[in-house]
């Protein structure tokens, strides 16, 4: 007795080739083929060039957090100070800056003084937050000391002051221009609290890669900083950096304890952790928007196919009638549906996988083709369009196009198999 022929034989895969590339004088359906294979192109497309910029979008929003901030702020509880104000400075900041740097996973802890000023140069003026720290921890900044975007000498900081480029765009000034700060909490005379302005020489422009931060942050040295906020002998936090920033809760108890009773820790996943969060609900709602375009694309290989197995009756009866059975017909039609598939969601990778990787050239070249200004970095934060590719996104995007191609494919291809071969040659 003859053993009956494996599943997905050649025979099966001849026949669904033969009817893939049928005319449609011949009973095919080729115009609805392309169509199908076009729209899961697209979509999968879609999916992936907006699964790799929310990547990309998420990597740079942390990696400037990460490279222009401290991975968390040790600061003291307020207490009422001798004139019935609130004084949240700390005294003895070495001392626990120190016990903090102790903490095991701690690279670096140091004090920092803060404070709001206006800056100006000539007619243009600018308000800035001022960072009062010393120059080894201003250099452990990788968003900060990155000689490839930073303009001047970072080594002169002892001698001036150091400002995004925003503040530089913003007052018209370069390396070498002094500029002057001017603060309302400044000399204390009898007649009241006046203005102090000092001027400063421009000794070191950095460009953060976030537009927030390069238009409104300046450094000082630590020490000249305490003078001119009237912070002598104290500090105003302690900014801490740790090896693994990406798993900070594991290192906050440690931080906590360091700190004593009368300190708090403010990591950097509380200062970002709502847009983070949005980011995230963002994403799934993309996700989810997407899967749809995907399954309406897929809807697209039910219609070719209920059409070709109305076109195919005549041939369906004649197969039955010679020997196939209701599987291999079944097949047949599957082979047809999940070859548009496949090939529609090979291509789509492919086109967001170079729409990642070349994303720059074609965001120029859509910048100079609409005239320049598409991007706004004072409304994205970051001065161009980001682009990361993941395995796991690209993965994501296949198993949805194939498991809904595969899926919608398996009705029409069962319709076709349950035909009866004398009702489909009854009016032959």
């Amino acid at each position: 007795m003859a053993r009956p022929p494996a599943p997905f034989a050649p025979y099966e895969w001849m026949i669904a080739w033969r009817y893939l590339r049928a005319r449609r004088a011949e009973g095919g359906v080729s115009g609805m083929t392309w169509i199908s294979l076009i729209g899961i192109t697209l979509a999968v497309f879609a999916l992936i060039a907006t699964l790799s910029v929310r990547s990309g979008f998420r990597a740079e929003f942390v990696d400037t957090i990460l490279g222009a901030n401290a991975h968390v702020t040790v600061y003291q509880l307020g207490a009422i100070g001798p004139g019935g104000r609130l004084d949240r400075t700390i005294t003895d900041y070495q001392a626990l800056a120190a016990s903090v740097a102790a903490v095991p996973g701690v690279t670096r802890a140091a004090p920092l003084i803060r404070g709001q000023v206006l800056s100006a140069f000539q007619d243009r003026n600018a308000g800035v937050e001022v960072f009062g720290i010393d120059e080894g921890s201003l250099k452990t900044l990788p968003r900060i000391a990155d000689p490839a975007t930073g303009q001047g000498d970072i080594d002169r900081f002892g001698e001036g002051i150091a400002i995004g480029v925003g503040v530089a765009r913003d007052l018209g000034v370069g390396v070498g221009d002094k500029i002057r700060l001017i603060s309302p909490n400044g000399v204390k005379t009898a007649f009241g609290t006046s203005p102090r302005v000092n001027a400063y020489e421009v000794v070191y422009i950095f460009s953060a890669g976030r537009y927030d931060i390069d238009r409104t942050r300046a450094y000082l040295p630590f020490a000249e900083a305490q003078s001119y906020f009237n912070r002598e002998g104290v500090a105003d936090e302690i900014e801490v950096m740790v090896e693994a920033p990406e798993r900070i809760e594991t290192l906050v108890p440690a931080l906590l304890q360091a700190a004593g009773e009368r300190g708090q820790v403010w990591t950097w996943r509380d200062s970002a952790g709502g847009f983070l969060r949005a980011l995230e609900v963002e994403d799934n709602v993309m996700f989810i928007i997407l899967s749809i375009l995907v399954l309406i694309a897929a809807m697209n290989i039910v219609s070719g196919l209920i059409m070709l197995v109305k076109n195919k009756g005549r041939d369906i009866g004649i197969l039955r009638t010679i020997g196939l059975t209701e599987g291999a017909i079944l097949r047949v039609f599957f082979i047809c549906g999940a070859s548009t598939g496949v090939i529609g969601t090979a291509m789509g990778v492919i086109l967001g996988c170079l729409f990642a990787i070349y994303i720059d050239p074609i965001f120029s070249f859509v910048n100079v083709l609409m005239g320049g200004g598409v991007w706004d970095p004072s409304i994205r934060g970051v001065y161009a369009l980001p682009a990361e590719l993941h395995l796991s996104d690209v993965l994501s995007a296949v198993a949805l196009s194939l498991g809904l191609s595969f899926v919608v494919t398996i009705f029409p291809a069962r319709r076709a198999a349950r035909m009866n071969p004398v009702e489909a040659l009854r009016y032959e």
